[in-house]
């Protein structure tokens, strides 16, 4: 059995990311609406499924998951609309950045 990543936005506009087993991910976000997690979505309801991809590896999953955790907004908002254009020029060091140890070896 693989591993849904998958993200939502809340009624306050922002985006919660998790994980889910199963073949479906309808039941997952039903149970988000429903209030049934004291966490993130309880006070952001309703939620809407705007992002998922499936994996079948688990370890691979939780990379994704924390990986979007980490990128800002516009960078989620392009990965809702596939737009690896503007993926790819995010991802590029910034300029003045401080190089990480492995680029200057």
């Amino acid at each position: 059995m693989g591993i849904y990543v998958y993200m939502l936005r809340c009624a306050d506009n922002s985006f919660y990311v998790g994980s889910a087993t199963g073949d479906d991910l309808a039941p997952r976000v039903d149970q988000h609406n429903a209030g049934a997690f004291p966490g993130y979505t309880y006070n952001r309801r309703p939620v809407v499924l705007v992002w998922s991809e499936y994996f079948d590896r688990i370890t691979d999953a939780i990379a994704a998951e924390r990986q979007i955790k980490g990128w800002g907004r516009t960078k989620k908002e392009a990965l809702i609309k596939s737009d690896w254009a503007t993926i790819s020029r995010l991802a590029r060091r910034r300029a003045g950045a401080p190089r990480a140890k492995s680029d200057v070896e």
